[in-house]
């Protein structure tokens, strides 16, 4: 019996159906999102220097706490996420200089001159160990965008433009009469579930 010649195919249509395949999955396939907060952390502090006692007064800290229900007591006083937000901006902008409120000095700062901001205003954040991701997250978005509504008010007074459209400069200037100071305490197990 004589012998066939072997048989070929051809294997270029092989590399296109792969790459059709690639393409399908990278497109059908669902990438996960992480969500994160944007925190800018304090400078070290020069070797060999000792940590100052910093005491700051009731009226300039305004205390956010979430238990492990997820619920929300701000100031002593129970609130829901959404008026978290005017608190918080009523609390830095202290329009009225009122004496629950943080306390004011003159600053000279650019484009602005002599103007009366808050001496020490810090925004205490606690959350129970059981409180959930996502309203942490949640009252995190509020105090930011509070910071961020004040200083985006400010940049509209003052330059016309948008708070993240100024240039460095202006920027700073207004940062420095809005700072955005968050204190995070060690979770503890405060009470709920």
């Amino acid at each position: 019996m004589p012998r066939r010649p072997g048989g070929t195919y051809s294997a270029a249509s092989m590399a296109d159906i792969a790459f059709l395949l690639l393409i399908f999955f990278l497109v059908a396939t669902t990438m996960d999102v992480d969500s994160g907060l944007s925190r800018k952390l304090p400078p070290m502090p020069p070797p060999g220097q000792q940590d100052a006692p910093n005491e700051i007064k009731e009226r300039n800290i305004f205390v956010v706490l979430i238990n492990a229900n997820d619920q929300l007591m701000v100031e002593n006083k129970p609130m829901d996420i959404y008026s978290l937000r005017a608190e918080a901006k009523e609390f830095l902008a202290n329009p009225s200089n009122k004496e629950n409120l943080p306390e004011k000095i003159l600053k000279d700062i650019p484009y602005f001159g002599q103007i009366a901001v808050n001496k020490n205003a810090v925004i205490s954040l606690q959350n129970d160990r059981g409180t959930s991701y996502g309203m942490y997250i949640k009252v995190q978005n509020e105090l930011a965008a509070a910071v961020n509504e004040l200083r985006n008010d400010l940049a509209q007074q003052k330059f016309g433009k948008k708070y993240d459209d100024l240039k460095k400069e202006q920027a700073d200037a207004i940062a420095d009469i809005y700072p955005q100071i968050i204190s995070e305490a060690e979770p503890k197990n405060i009470g709920g579930k």
